[in-house]
């Protein structure tokens, strides 16, 4: 037995998820393809989360010149 509406419905949700985080990681300055974690089984998409809140965005200003 097929189960291609289920299937439809995985990838377009997986869409959904993945084409935002690609322009969140390329607007922060990651290569967009770390994105590709959310489809990771088990804690692809928190791996995602954490390494967006907590490591240092290569774009970011480091303070403020005077």
């Amino acid at each position: 037995m097929l189960m291609v509406p289920e299937v439809m419905q995985v990838a377009i949700v997986g869409l959904m998820i993945l084409v935002p985080l690609c322009l969140i990681y390329k607007k922060a300055g990651f290569n967009p393809l770390w994105a590709a974690l959310v489809f990771v089984p088990g804690f692809g998409l928190l791996i995602v989360f954490l390494q967006l809140a907590f490591l240092a965005w290569p774009n970011a200003k480091q303070g403020t010149e005077r």
